[in-house]
């Protein structure tokens, strides 16, 4: 029996990586939505699948509740950001409808807090798994594949690099410019310790690709793994773009914001998304993530694990998305993930997540040392 999944944003910049990957799924009857009925069916039209994919005119924020309980959608997955200052609408109406759901989200508060909706989605018997995205679901896949090889996990300093031609739109501007030059509490020692961010730059020699530089970035892992990996003492963040003159851009205008001088950088979004296009011609298709884990190993000696991933022909926002589509797909085959609200953490192995990578042009490798 196929399990009908909505795609809330379908045709969007990784809404669209999602529903191509599902469409050819013969458990799946897809829904692509959006705001545009025009802009859904020119997509869906591209898409390679003999179920029929649907386009779906839908606003998150009209009668979102009373259109799913029409659709009556199995799946629901949310593509549509930013997530950083989002209430649950869309969930609670998913578990009122007794839809499943996914999303992307990677704002801290929004996937760290959505166990607030545990005892509403366990009594529909739905699943709501918030954060299917690099963060935490890879993040933490990561940690939880190279953890047996240290006695005490320490510290993890890690990073993304996104690709200068990497589909980017208004609300993943927003979203990445709402936290510049603000402090975000993050483990260091024994308690917490702010930095800033897009703030603290770095830079990071990922092979194959040279040097990238990173700023601070705030992610639902720096509240969640404190909690999951009890030794940390240590969690570092950062984020970048691949050419140095936009990271530096924005590392000078936070601390506009920093400075009381502006409030908020995300209302900058647009004109500063718009710049970044003027920019195409000097970079490429290649992204890159890092993590290092840092600690005790045999007989409390110091070890480190670095593990990299590097995307080329612009595959790198499959990597965000891959997450949701794996789950989907999993649910879809009638394998059914416990009911509940919680963050996407240990739902995906590493090798599992891999697994559904390697036909594309993403690389990883790993390293250790004493």
């Amino acid at each position: 029996m196929t399990k009908r999944i909505l795609v809330l944003g379908g045709y969007g910049n990784f809404g669209r990586f999602i529903c191509q990957e599902l469409a050819t799924d013969p458990n799946i009857q897809l829904l692509v939505a959006g705001r545009s009925m025009e802009k859904a069916k020119a997509f869906v039209e591209t898409l390679p699948a003999s179920g029929g994919p649907s386009p779906i005119q839908l606003d998150v924020g009209e009668g979102l509740e009373q259109t799913l309980l029409t659709l009556q959608p199995d799946i629901v997955i949310n593509t549509v950001g930013p997530f950083q200052n989002q209430s649950y609408v869309v969930p609670k109406a998913c578990i009122n409808a007794g839809s499943h759901y996914l999303d992307l989200a990677d704002g801290r508060e929004f996937v760290a807090n959505i166990g607030d909706l545990n005892s509403a989605a366990i009594s529909k018997g739905v699943s709501v798994v918030s954060g299917a995205s690099s963060v935490p679901a890879l993040s933490a896949a990561v940690i939880d594949q190279f953890m047996p090889r240290f006695i005490r996990l320490e510290s993890i300093d890690y990073g993304i690099s996104t690709a200068q031609h990497t589909t980017r739109g208004l609300a993943t501007t927003q979203a990445v410019l709402s936290y510049a030059g603000k402090p975000i509490r993050t483990a260091f020692g024994d308690a917490e310790k702010p930095v800033f961010g897009w703030q603290g730059i770095r830079a990071h020699k990922f092979n194959g690709l040279g040097r990238r530089w990173l700023s601070y970035c705030d992610v639902p892992d720096l509240s969640l793994f404190p909690e999951r990996y009890p030794s940390l003492r240590s969690i570092r963040f950062y984020a970048g773009v691949e050419l140095a003159v936009q990271q530096w851009g924005v590392w000078i205008l936070s601390w506009l914001v920093r400075a009381g001088m502006v409030k908020d950088l995300s209302s900058w979004a647009n004109p500063l998304l718009k710049t970044s296009f003027l920019f195409d011609r000097l970079g490429g298709d290649e992204s890159g993530i890092f993590m290092t884990l840092n600690g005790r190993g045999e007989h409390d000696t110091p070890k480190s694990v670095t593990f990299e991933l590097v995307a080329r022909s612009g595959h790198g926002p499959l990597i965000p998305c891959m997450p949701a589509i794996v789950l989907a797909k999993r649910l879809a085959a009638g394998k059914e993930l416990k009911a509940g609200a919680y963050p996407c953490v240990g739902l995906i192995s590493l090798d599992q997540y891999l697994d559904a990578l390697k036909n594309l042009d993403i690389h990883w490798t790993e390293g250790e040392a004493a």
